[in-house]
């Protein structure tokens, strides 16, 4: 299907509070101006304090969304978040090499939520480790989910470089480890493909409506690519995007709340950002 760039395909959980997973992504890619189309592999029951339970959806009905989607819409981009088991990513990669191949993949290792559930089976890191890792352009870990991949602690700006050239080692093409995790008032992630690594800084936001940031961040990277954008400018535009929703977030529920993913971010005024 030809048209204008800017189709992404999301494959990840469903968030019934609305700030993360599915509605998350959409939001995201709708607010930076691309379509967003899914292909949903978990439900899950949440709000702001916490997820309570979590059902899977068959892995035939999840190979069968991403056929839909990608025989009659199309996709320029693809974003995998919560995929809950092995089966679960064994059914999402085996669509993929079949009707998504060449599409760049965004994925996001998404294993624990923020307020402390297991999204990942413990026994599934080796299949997305051998699986869906090497089909990716860029993965997206926080430092605990680099460390769960590595085998050692991530704990300060050395270690995510070490962390960088270790999952480089691995075969994976690009990496954008997250350094949310440190302390500081400064915020540092770090970019590292085949070429070189690049650091990205910007000042730490007091807030505690973060629910959903690392969904935001993934599907923003994923609508950039997409919409023909560099690696890098996808990025750079998707980390001011995070900033910018943090700072627009409703101030709803009682625990860690959702942004403002309303916020637009211009992709003409690149040069403006840090």
């Amino acid at each position: 299907m030809s048209g204008a760039k800017g189709r992404v395909l999301i494959c990840a959980g469903s968030d019934s509070g609305g700030g993360a997973g599915i509605q998350g992504d959409i939001k995201t890619v709708t607010a930076l101006g691309g379509y967003a189309a899914t292909a949903v592999t978990a439900l899950t029951a949440q709000n702001t304090l916490g997820v309570q339970d979590v059902l899977g959806v068959p892995p035939a009905f999840i190979r069968l969304q991403i056929r839909m989607v990608l025989e009659d819409l199309g996709a320029d981009a693809i974003k995998t978040g919560m995929l809950a088991d092995a089966a679960t990513i064994e059914a999402v990669c085996d669509a993929l090499a079949e009707h998504g191949a060449g599409i760049p993949l965004v994925a996001d290792p998404v294993m624990v939520a923020k307020g402390g559930h297991r999204l990942l089976a413990e026994d599934a890191v080796a299949t997305l480790t051998v699986r869906l890792l090497p089909m990716a352009a860029l993965i997206t870990p926080n430092l605990p989910e680099a460390e769960a991949f590595v085998g050692f602690p991530v704990t300060d700006v050395p270690t995510m470089h070490r962390a960088a050239d270790a999952f480089l080692r691995m075969g994976v093409r690009a990496v954008l480890v997250k350094g949310g995790h440190l302390e500081g008032e400064v915020l540092t992630d770090l970019l590292a493909t085949a070429e070189g690594t690049e650091i990205f800084e910007s000042p730490r936001i007091a807030s505690t409506s973060t629910h959903g940031t690392g969904c935001t961040l993934a599907s923003a990277i994923a609508c950039g690519l997409a919409q023909g954008m560099t690696l890098r400018d996808s990025v750079r535009r998707a980390r001011a995007y995070v900033q910018a929703a943090m700072r627009a977030a409703p101030g709803l529920g009682q625990g860690h709340g959702p942004l403002g993913h309303g916020i637009t971010m211009d992709p003409s005024r690149l040069e403006t950002l840090p």
